[in-house]
């Protein structure tokens, strides 16, 4: 067993670790704290196995702008940043469809790649990388940070009150 097999086991275990606080958390905040450590060992993940562009990928528009705005948004929306029973779920609950889900992507893959044969790829640059995002990716990557800053600005517009309310109205007056 050498040093690569340690970490990504134990980056691993972190990943999954995390992920299964995600969902069975009843903070928000949390819940969006151990997102942050299972993206991050994610990131680690992709850095062990000498994918350092997807890691960097990973730690900049993953961690570092998502998880950001998810926690922007829970705080401009003024949501309960204790625990909540609306998020008191079972675990069990959570395992289980996780479980489901986990086992169902498993057939489709087995299903669909059955009986195609992968040649060993060719070493991948960052030119080609960038080549590939920027080419024939660009576009629903921009439609998806348009939707993002949409979010952003629809939840800062519903905690604002005093924004859409009229002077005029005496019934708006507190």
């Amino acid at each position: 067993m050498t040093v690569a097999d340690v970490l990504l086991l134990a980056l691993g275990i972190i990943a999954v670790g995390s992920g299964a606080l995600v969902v069975t958390s009843d903070h928000l905040v949390r819940s969006g704290l151990h997102l942050v450590v299972s993206l991050g060992a994610l990131a680690g993940l992709y850095l062990v196995l000498g994918a350092e562009l997807i890691a960097w990928v990973q730690v900049l528009i993953y961690v570092g702008a998502v998880v950001v705005l998810l926690l922007f948004a829970v705080m401009l929306t003024r949501a309960p940043i204790g625990p909540s029973p609306d998020l008191d779920r079972p675990a069990w609950a959570a395992a289980l469809v996780g479980g489901g889900v986990g086992l169902g992507l498993a057939a489709l893959f087995a299903d669909a790649y059955r009986w195609i044969h992968f040649p060993m790829p060719e070493t991948g640059t960052a030119a080609r990388m960038g080549e590939q995002i920027f080419g024939g990716w660009v576009l629903p990557f921009e439609v998806l940070s348009i939707l993002l800053l949409a979010a952003l600005v629809g939840a800062i517009v519903l905690s604002r009150p005093d924004l859409g309310a009229r002077h005029d109205d005496p019934a708006e007056t507190h």
